[in-house]
């Protein structure tokens, strides 16, 4: 799954993808930029394969 990370300033591959719910209940998920290991979101929940 891709994303983009504000870090690099480019959209990357996420890394140790996983689904999570904000606080006000929204679906998001939560990885991990492949290249420099920042912590990456993106709106919206998703189907996490493996």
């Amino acid at each position: 799954m891709t994303g983009y990370c504000m870090k690099c300033r480019e959209h990357r591959e996420m890394q140790a993808v996983e689904e999570v719910t904000l606080k006000n209940g929204r679906a998001a998920t939560r990885g991990r930029c492949g290249e420099c290991g920042t912590t990456m979101f993106r709106m919206g929940g998703t189907t996490v394969k493996g």
